[in-house]
């Protein structure tokens, strides 16, 4: 035998074992509902579109090595199953299930022998996927007296409104924003008359420098005091409203990562206007509260596919006109509104499992057609509205990332109410 010998193994009988070779990594990410294994290399399971069964090889020697990995952290969705071919998995016969359904796993398999047969020497979930987290806000449109308006007003990270900004699209009140796309906004539907008369379906987009573009329309129903929230990390909802018969109205329409709003979706909880809608758990969101035949104090959980579940009972104060925010990363907050011209300085938690909890009161200054966002991606925002609905008012309350409301702010860019309050920006 000539060469140098390396890294092998003399084993007790003289024979020069093979150098270890490592895992081999297959390049082609797998797609498909089955596949075959092969000992000694590592595989990517991709499961967004189907579910994936996995078989192991026929026959095994103590020490084969196989690695599964969650590509795109959809093992919850569609799950990954294996089939042990012939041979025991942990010292089951290959008759048992072996599955596995959580986002992000990844599974080593070591083949000890016939009978423990293929063991997970590890089958960890990695750390969750980095989230960006939205930074800032805009206020933007609203009403003040007589006049409809088109203005704007920046919120930064840590919750200075900057100066107005005017003509942003088509002056209206009543409208609702979210988030999309991981960083930015969308402003959608509303009223361009003061005496509630010109119903839009109206859209404007918001760039992630916070810059609102021209108008689009065609988005659905024309209504107005409607709600909105973000969903699915990159997507959104409009939901309820009051249409141009008077008439309250359940449907909803989606928002897809690119803005694009889709159709009206009817059936979604109980027909009601004036309500909050907040994202909570970071990929859900929550409608609660609003008027319907009377004042209601529903709520309706949005999953992170965007499906309205049903009307939920018994969350708090019966109120409408009220603001939400989201707080802590991932839980929300509804705060102020009214019944009749009674206004509220109340506020109710949302969990991050989407339970909302009894009335907190004495909030700052009680006043409702109120607008709110999150910020500085873990705290979050109130502002505007109106007292009693002639005066109108200007002033801030911020929310700590433990949902504490904060005093009042006063003198943030022109009085008004009913106007609407995106987040937006990764950057702080």
């Amino acid at each position: 035998m000539s060469g140098t010998i390396g890294s092998n193994i003399l084993s007790h009988s003289g024979t020069v074992a093979e150098t270890a070779a490592g895992l081999n990594w297959v390049s082609t990410v797998v797609t498909a509902s089955t596949v075959t294994v092969e000992a000694g290399n590592g595989y990517w399971i991709n499961t967004t579109s189907n579910a994936c069964t996995i078989t192991l090889p026929a026959s095994a020697e103590a020490g084969d090595n196989i690695v599964i990995v969650d590509f795109a952290r959809t093992w919850g969705t569609n799950s990954v199953t294996l089939d042990s071919n012939g041979l025991n998995f942990q010292g089951n016969d290959d008759t048992y299930t072996v599955e596995y359904t959580t986002d992000g796993q990844s599974v080593n398999l070591i083949y000890s022998d016939s009978t423990k047969g293929w063991i997970p020497l590890e089958d960890d979930v990695v750390a969750d996927e980095p989230v960006a987290t939205l930074q800032k806000a805009a206020f933007a449109f609203g009403k003040n007296g007589s006049d409809v308006l088109s203005v704007k007003n920046l919120i930064s990270s840590s919750g200075v409104v900057a100066a107005d900004v005017n003509g942003v699209g088509t002056a209206r009140h009543a409208l609702a924003a979210a988030s999309y796309g991981g960083d930015k906004g969308v402003f959608a539907y509303g009223n361009g008359a003061t005496n509630n008369s010109s119903f839009l379906n109206t859209k404007n987009l918001m760039s992630n420098s916070g810059v609102i573009a021209a108008n689009v329309s065609g988005v659905g129903t024309a209504r107005f005091y409607v709600a909105a929230l973000g969903y699915g990390t990159d997507k959104a909802i409009f939901a309820y409203g009051e249409n141009s018969s008077n008439a309250t109205v359940g449907m909803s329409n989606l928002v897809n990562s690119s803005g694009v709003i889709g159709s009206d979706v009817t059936g979604v909880g109980t027909a009601r206007y004036g309500l909050g809608a907040a994202s909570y758990g970071g990929d859900k969101g929550i409608f609660a509260f609003g008027q319907a035949s009377g004042l209601s104090n529903l709520s309706n959980l949005v999953s992170n596919s965007g499906v309205i579940g049903s009307d939920v009972t018994g969350v708090g104060t019966v109120r409408r006109y009220l603001g939400e925010a989201t707080y802590g990363g991932d839980k929300a907050i509804f705060g102020y509104g009214n019944t009749g011209n009674d206004p509220y300085s109340m506020s109710n938690k949302v969990s991050n499992v989407g339970v909302v909890a009894t009335d907190v009161s004495g909030v700052g200054t009680a006043r409702f057609f109120i607008s709110g966002a999150g910020i500085g991606g873990d705290k979050g925002i109130f502002g505007y509205g109106t007292e009693d609905n002639s005066g109108f008012v200007s002033m801030t309350n911020l929310v700590s990332n433990s949902g504490v409301i904060a005093a009042d702010v006063t003198g943030v860019g022109t009085e008004r109410r009913a106007g609407a309050m995106s987040s937006y920006s990764n950057s702080a």
